[in-house]
């Protein structure tokens, strides 16, 4: 006969429907969690893609309102410099006072008659006065252009741009309409976007001087923020003890990377203005003012990147006889780096970003020349981008566009660079 057992249940019966009840309630639990990590997944899913979608919305509305901020309405002026008795040679014009030497002999009147000429009354009411500082350049970088004739495109004022689009009176559309008709007004690339600094009008402004302002002060908080982040790290998780004092220490850093960011402003304000007052608004004060923000995420970050590196790489540094400061610097620190620099990478973003602590000290000052160095009067892209966009003029909503484009890429190159850098000492054990 056959000793086949059958199967017992777990209270030691032998009820086969009961058995066959229960796996059925096991199997429809099992199914229901099936679905509920379905419903999960697709939760995550909804959530990603709405995330992307918004960043998609921003990316291409800031696109399109940029693209006629990176150009600029101009009127096609036919010059014959031979005709026009200016003088220059090399030697002259490459001195600082060439532009102006180039307007006392009449520049701006020379190019006020090509373009009358050329436009009629009405047409050439419409270049912008600005527009022979455009010559002045072109001929200060070649000084033969004097001995030729060219045909050259100069800015119109604001009104004519904004015709140029629709806006204004009827008169000015027409007028517009008319040049457009004709090829003498178009929207080209404005090289010149690039290269300006700020002005009253949005035709001449440019972003220049706002991205140079941006870069040094960035320089200054990663020469002060970083190694003093870092070496505070080390000593924090190294060599410090474990006392009552080094706990006051921990919180007050953890407390500082979550202060508003104004609150450093005041402090900016109230210690290095006072220390150094004849470098308002410069770019050395606002990158001390952004250090004092960045530097407790680098230590934090530091902190964990360095308790995260194995004891078996400091056990086996002192067992083949390296010093203390050897293993930290030596071992611990190049195997942490990337974790420091991801820290790093965050705290710099952050204050690439900031506009309140720079408008405490000083640096939303209308700044017509890109700064010379670490102690010229300068301004930043977010203070400029935060400028632009209380002007009423149409022309600097573009423009706003544009710089806001600008500060993003120069984001995004900061941060490559960072991740380069971060991959590139990136050491697995």
């Amino acid at each position: 006969m056959s000793n086949t057992a059958t199967p017992s249940m777990p209270d030691g019966s032998n009820d086969r429907t009961g058995y066959a009840t229960r796996s059925a309630a096991f199997e429809a639990r099992l199914q229901k969690r099936y679905k509920s990590e379905r419903r999960f997944k697709l939760v995550g899913l909804t959530a990603v893609l709405f995330s992307l979608s918004v960043l998609a919305f921003l990316l291409v509305t800031m696109t399109i309102n940029g693209v006629g901020g990176f150009q600029r309405a101009e009127l096609v002026v036919p010059i014959d410099f031979t005709e026009a008795g200016l003088s220059g040679d090399p030697a002259s014009l490459s001195q600082p006072d060439a532009e102006q030497r180039l307007e006392m002999q009449g520049l701006d009147s020379v190019v006020k008659f090509y373009a009358e000429e050329s436009l009629g009354p009405q047409g050439a009411a419409e270049v912008s006065d600005n527009a022979w500082r455009d010559i002045a350049q072109v001929i200060i970088s070649d000084p033969s252009i004097l001995r030729e004739s060219g045909t050259y495109w100069l800015p119109a004022t604001p009104d004519l741009a904004a015709a140029l689009d629709g806006e204004g009176t009827p008169e000015l559309v027409a007028l517009a309409d008319s040049l457009e008709a004709e090829g003498k007004l178009a929207k080209n690339f404005d090289v010149g976007f690039l290269q300006r600094a700020d002005a009253t009008d949005p035709q001449s402004a440019g972003i220049w001087g706002a991205l140079k302002g941006s870069m040094l002060t960035m320089l200054v908080t990663l020469l002060m923020a970083f190694p003093i982040g870092v070496l505070a790290a080390l000593y924090l998780e190294e060599y410090a003890p474990k006392n009552r004092w080094t706990d006051i220490i921990e919180v007050s850093i953890n407390n500082l990377a979550a202060v508003p960011s104004i609150i450093f402003g005041l402090l900016g304000l109230a210690v290095f203005l006072w220390l150094f007052p004849n470098f308002r608004s410069a770019p050395i004060i606002g990158g001390m003012t952004l250090a004092l923000m960045t530097m407790p995420v680098i230590v934090i970050s530091g902190r964990n990147a360095i308790k995260a590196v194995p004891p078996s790489i400091r056990d086996g540094a002192l067992a083949v006889g390296a010093s203390p400061v050897q293993v930290v610097f030596h071992h611990v620190l190049p195997l942490a780096l990337p974790g420091i620099l991801t820290g790093t990478i965050i705290g710099m973003a952050r204050a690439l970003g900031e506009t309140a602590p720079l408008l405490m000290i000083g640096m939303r000052a209308f700044i017509s020349t890109p700064p010379e160095g670490f102690t010229s009067p300068a301004t930043v892209l977010p203070v400029q981008i935060f400028l632009w966009s209380d002007e009423i003029d149409r022309g600097f909503v573009e423009r706003t566009s544009a710089a806001i484009i600008v500060l993003l890429l120069f984001l995004l190159v900061m941060n490559g660079l960072a991740i380069y850098l971060r991959n590139k000492f990136e050491k697995k054990w």
